[in-house]
């Protein structure tokens, strides 16, 4: 009779941590498929900053030709459940305070546009965020911490939302850039901002085991449901800024962000593949592995500008979890083109990894729809 019992016992355990169908509730992260936004932040150049620029380069004045809402309004109003930060050291605070070409028009007595640092903010020491220092500086968030707490506010007024995703790349300027103190400080500047139940981390799916790749393999990403309301960050470089990342915290242990990598690297979780034409088949080799993948819809205006639905088609296809736009919404001076999943949904199940089960739903921003 005990042995009955014990059979019964096993059974019932088997049958609740393995569930033989995918519904709403076993959805994990890497079953998903999002829409991001590139340069996230970003606000386009003042009329007579673009016209400096593309008294240079009119290639270059056309893409930068772009703006974004605020992040709230992006993750409220057009449902975008990944962004992009572009990071700056700034130690010592004021190094983008005063940008050049704002400075130029200033002087010649030309509209430079609005005081790109209104509030005194760039004159502090702490990481600045924006695109290019000197011609391309509007931003709707000047610092990270400033960033991370946009974030944070609407994730706490939106505690069912899917999770965040923060990509963030990190440039030099100038002889300044991110050593191994740097690196450490970012991290710091996030967990001021973000503490450990608000966010995924490597560590917190990496568990027990000695790798990520490993522990993907054992157990999976987790569940949708056990991740609504976090933050993941990931690093998007993949130079020596990342190695330096990695040196000294085998994969990515007490780090915030995850990196890409290559597959076999103990560190692999996610990975960075923007070109969708070269790597599709690429892309959705590593989605059927289990990882999670950001790719871009478009990019340098190109596609709004030829109406061109191509390379945004293409990558929906891919099974990338983050699909990156510059055009979550049509710019209408441009033409209709935009970024939207199939129905206008947050978060559809992934068309490569998703689960078969139909029972998860068109909608699992809100699984009930």
């Amino acid at each position: 009779m005990n042995r009955v019992r014990l059979a019964l016992a096993l059974a019932v355990a088997v049958s609740l941590s393995v569930p033989a169908t995918a519904g709403a509730g076993d959805v994990r992260l890497n079953q998903i498929q999002v829409v991001g936004s590139h340069n996230s932040y970003h606000v386009a150049p003042a009329p007579g900053v673009l016209a400096l620029i593309a008294g240079v380069s009119p290639k270059q004045a056309a893409g930068l030709a772009y703006s974004h809402r605020p992040l709230a309004e992006q993750f409220s109003k057009l449902g975008i459940r990944q962004i992009e930060l572009d990071v700056f050291a700034d130690p010592d605070g004021g190094r983008f305070a005063t940008p050049k070409a704002w400075a130029t028009l200033k002087a010649l007595g030309k509209d430079a546009g609005p005081d790109p640092d209104p509030t005194g903010a760039l004159r502090k020491p702490g990481m600045k965020v924006l695109h290019v220092p000197d011609v391309d500086y509007r931003t709707t968030a000047p610092t990270l911490v400033d960033a991370l707490r946009q974030v944070r506010d609407w994730s706490k007024g939106h505690p069912n939302h899917v999770p965040l995703f923060v990509l963030v790349e990190l440039k030099d300027h100038k002889g300044v850039g991110f050593d191994r103190p740097a690196l450490d400080a970012l991290d710091a500047e996030i967990r001021s901002v973000f503490g450990p139940a608000e966010m995924i981390t490597p560590d917190d799916v990496r568990g027990g085991f000695v790798s990520l790749p490993s522990a993907l393999q054992a157990r999976g990403w987790p569940t949708l449901d056990a991740a609504r309301g976090k933050v993941m960050f990931a690093l998007d470089n993949e130079d020596a800024v990342r190695d330096r990342y990695l040196d000294g915290h085998t994969a990515l242990a007490g780090r915030v962000m995850f990196v890409s990598v290559a597959e076999g690297h103990p560190a692999a979780g996610w990975m960075k593949v923007n070109d969708v034409f070269r790597d599709f088949d690429r892309i959705q080799h590593l989605v059927k592995r289990g990882f999670l993948v950001r790719t871009r819809a478009d990019a340098d205006t190109a596609e709004a500008r030829a109406n061109d639905p191509t390379r945004r088609d293409k990558a929906l296809a891919s099974g990338a979890q983050f699909v990156s736009t510059d055009y979550a919404e049509p710019d209408p001076a441009l033409s209709t083109y935009q970024v939207r999943l199939p129905g206008g949904v947050v978060a559809r199940p992934n068309p490569v990894s998703g689960p078969s089960d139909p029972s998860a739903g068109p909608d699992l921003e809100n699984p009930a729809r």
